[in-house]
This record gives C-alpha cells, structure tokens and sequence, in this order.
C-alpha cells in the first residue's frame, strides 16, 4: 500500500522531473521500484500526471484565458499540429511501450540516448525567433521529436527544446513553447490512462496518499516550469546531459548485474 511519504516524494519526482529534461517516466520507474511499487502504478501515474497539467494550467492562465476567448487562434492550431505526431506514434506503438515500460528493459539506453540530444542541442546558435515568429512547420518538427518521448526514459521536455532550439528559437522561447506543448500531451496520457483504469487496471490506493501526491506534483511542477525558463535564459543544459549519462550508466550497471 502507497503511504503518504512515498505518495510526497512521487509526486516530486513527477513534478519536477516533468518539466526538467531528465524524463519523468523514467525516474518514477525507478521511483516506484526503489520503494517496491512496482505493481501500482497505473492509477498513481494518472493522478500524478493531474497534478503537473494544474500546474501548467497555473502557469500559463493567460494564454488559456486567451485560447478560450479565441478558440481558433494560430496558438490553438500550433498547439494542435504540435499534437499530431504524438498521438499517431503513440496509438501505432500503445502495446509496445506498455510493455517496456512496465520492464524498464530500455531506460538506461533512454537517458543516454536523452543526453545525448542536450548535449547536442547545446552548440545551437542562439536563435532570434518569439512566440509570435513560430511557424506550423517548427511546431509539426517540435511535435515529432515530443513524439519520440513516448520512450519510458526519453524526456518530453528535454526533445521539445532541443528541437525548439534548432529551429531557431530563442532560449526562453523555446522552454516556454515547450511546456505549452506538454499541455495536450499531459491530457492525452490521463486520458489513455483513465481508459485502461475503467477497464480493470486499476490499484487499490488510499485517497489521502493521492492528495498527497496530486498536491506535491502541481507545486513542484509549478516551480520546475518556472525555474526552468529562467535558467534556460542564461546556462547550459550540458550538466542535465551529464546527470542523465550518469543514470543511463548507473541503470545499466545494475541491469546487467542482475541487481535490478
């Protein structure tokens, strides 16, 4: 049974490796196994998931409010495009990344492969493009490497701004569109999730541990967004590469040693 600390400490991993390009699925696979939770995790990654999309929705009311007011503006239709990728590649290979996720067969591999990309996309040109210069073909090549983050360790955050950044966006530009687009994406996964919950999926967990968790992964996602737009402004995302390598080497260390 989830208690209410490991509900706490979940729902920071969740929330603050969300929105830091470190991949939270892989970090609550090795959250949920260090506490011995393999099993329940379904229900608990929906609620956890509720509590970074409060914290999103926080963060960017205005732009919401704006969406509401215009629903066929170019941002909706940004958003939109951004989308598209990730729902086609996520539907084709639904059965395949249950399964690997469910193992963590492929998460050392992830994290170096995530690293990688920062490292990379760390040498790109500072770009000159705003909100308002951002085109569908930067949100379509944007949307296409989020897709590529339904691998368990690949981050979401960390494959929209090395795209964002290669497109020409400017630094803050870039982690700003990039957690903008985790919106529909957020909402796609609580919904495949509520899905296979009504289908029997679910785990029994307390409630309090729940609201544990929901209200520990809004208010450190909210910090994680916030936080991570700024440093983007002025520093490196080297050391994020660094960190990942360490723990994709650090996984396959005990992979291969059959301690885990």
């Amino acid at each position: 049974m989830l208690t209410k600390l490991e509900a706490l400490i979940l729902g920071i991993i969740q929330g603050v490796t969300e929105f830091l390009p470190i991949s939270s699925t892989g970090h609550l696979y090795l959250g949920r196994n260090l506490f011995g939770l393999q099993e329940a995790g379904l229900l608990l990654d929906t609620m956890l998931h509720v509590g970074t999309l409060m914290a999103v929705f926080v963060f960017y009311k205005d732009e919401f409010i704006k969406i509401l007011r215009k629903p066929f503006s170019k941002l909706t239709f940004l958003l939109i495009v951004g989308t598209i990728p990730a729902v086609v590649l996520g539907l084709a290979m639904k059965d395949y990344i249950e399964d690997i996720s469910k193992t963590g067969v492929t998460i050392g591999w992830e994290f170096l492969l995530t690293g990688l990309f920062l490292w990379l996309a760390d040498s790109a040109k500072n770009g000159y493009k705003r909100m308002e210069d951002i085109s569908y073909k930067d949100a379509l090549i944007i949307g296409s490497f989020q897709a590529v983050a339904i691998l368990p360790a690949i981050s979401r955050s960390g494959m929209t701004i090395v795209a964002a950044l290669w497109r020409k966006l400017d630094r803050e530009t870039a982690a700003y569109f990039s957690f903008l687009l985790s919106t529909p994406a957020i909402v796609g996964a609580i919904v495949l999730q509520t899905t296979d919950l009504l289908g029997g999926g679910g785990e029994e967990i307390s409630l309090s541990a729940l609201l544990v968790g929901i209200i520990s992964s809004a208010f450190f996602g909210y910090i994680a967004v916030k936080w991570m737009i700024g440093f983007l402004k002025k520093h490196s995302l080297k050391p994020f590469a660094i960190y990942v390598w360490a723990l994709g080497l650090l996984v396959l260390f005990f992979q291969f040693t059959g301690k885990f």
